[in-house]
């Protein structure tokens, strides 16, 4: 470690213990009762992590949803993290990303048609005001809310990403930890997400240990498979894009507004043309001046063809964007991604992941 890392930890050392303290403060006082939790009529099925961006919460999300929309009438609900708006918002086919969120706006459009999607800072109003809008919703999805205690959840589903495993990090501000540890605790399943598609029992027998789970917790495997490009403006496109057709001579521009973008960048390069980056921030808002800059470096990248590939995520506030500039729209997809579970990873007799959180679900742990 160098002598800024080291500086820089000396620093960042005491506001972190700082931070643990007031988590291990507030989550004494959920166990006291000082502060409640409600419970409410039906189930309550929470996703989310203990460290902070890129554990791949809204893949996991769409998941769940497509394991459980064939039995439960399904209300998802999020805070719609950097939407303009503020309070309860139920999508619609109005919606844009800035009104609900890129992730929120990303499953209305691909599940409107079979769930009902909201955004709301207060999960407990946001769930009050689902039911009493939708009296048919009999279950209530909630999206990045393992910290909002003041629900007591059903099911409780941690992710946890391959590269960044939980204890190997530090509370905030010093790592990327949002609570210790021991929080896991209060977890159902925790799912080690973003896995290479072939495990070392070896390494699989270390996460065991290093996580220590307690016999009724679950652990699951998964990893991304990604589907073939799609064309983000498919009125300007005469024609399919398939990345295994690349060439030497051949170009991509990779435009990632995501926490981790780094598997997707690995995903695109293993084919074989020419690939720049351009990354951004998570949740990254594109101004005029961006794609100004995108469209400088699409025109110095050489090859016969060339193209533009984004994420699923950013697809969504690429398209409802009117800066992006015509002349690329033709050229432009996005990759969509699914989840797949590794049973190999996984104990003999293990249940699936879906039979498990349907078992859970029917019957929680109290």
């Amino acid at each position: 470690m160098g002598r800024n890392k080291l500086i820089e930890k000396a620093m960042l050392l005491p506001m972190s213990k700082l931070y643990g303290m007031g988590v291990a403060v507030r989550n004494r006082m959920f166990e006291w009762h000082l502060l409640k939790q409600h419970k409410f009529d039906i189930p309550v099925v929470v996703v989310g992590n203990l460290s902070v961006g890129g554990t791949g919460k809204t893949p996991h999300t769409e998941y769940v949803i497509n394991a459980l929309r064939g039995v439960y009438r399904i209300g998802v609900l999020s805070r719609g993290y950097k939407r303009n708006t503020r309070g309860f918002i139920m999508a619609n086919k109005h919606s844009t990303p800035s009104d609900i969120g890129d992730e929120p706006y990303q499953m209305y459009q691909k599940y409107g048609r079979h769930v009902r999607v909201a955004v709301c800072e207060d999960r407990c109003k946001g769930i009050e005001e689902m039911m009493r809008i939708d009296p048919t919703i009999d279950l209530i999805l909630l999206d990045d809310a393992f910290q909002h205690r003041y629900v007591r959840p059903s099911l409780s589903i941690v992710l946890m990403e391959w590269n960044r495993p939980i204890y190997n990090d530090d509370l905030l501000p010093l790592g990327r930890l949002r609570e210790p540890q021991s929080a896991l605790n209060r977890a159902d399943v925790i799912v080690v997400t973003k896995c290479p598609s072939e495990i070392r029992p070896m390494d699989i027998r270390l996460i065991y240990e290093h996580l220590n789970l307690f016999a009724y917790q679950k652990l699951y495997f998964s990893h991304y498979v990604y589907g073939n490009p799609v064309s983000l403006y498919p009125d300007e496109t005469t024609y399919v894009l398939n990345l295994s057709w690349l060439t030497k001579d051949d170009s991509v521009l990779v435009i990632a507004g995501i926490a981790n973008p780094k598997p997707f960048v690995r995903y695109i390069k293993r084919h074989q043309a020419s690939v720049t980056v351009k990354q951004f921030a998570d949740h990254h808002n594109f101004t005029r001046k961006n794609f100004e800059e995108i469209k400088k470096l699409y025109d110095k990248m050489p090859g016969r063809n060339k193209y533009i590939i984004t994420t699923e995520k950013d697809a969504v506030r690429i398209a409802n964007n009117p800066y992006f500039p015509h002349e690329l729209k033709a050229c432009t997809f996005y990759i969509p991604i699914k989840v797949e579970f590794l049973p190999y990873a996984m104990p003999s007799g293990t249940p699936s992941f879906d039979k498990e959180i349907r078992s859970i679900i029917k019957s929680p742990r109290e």
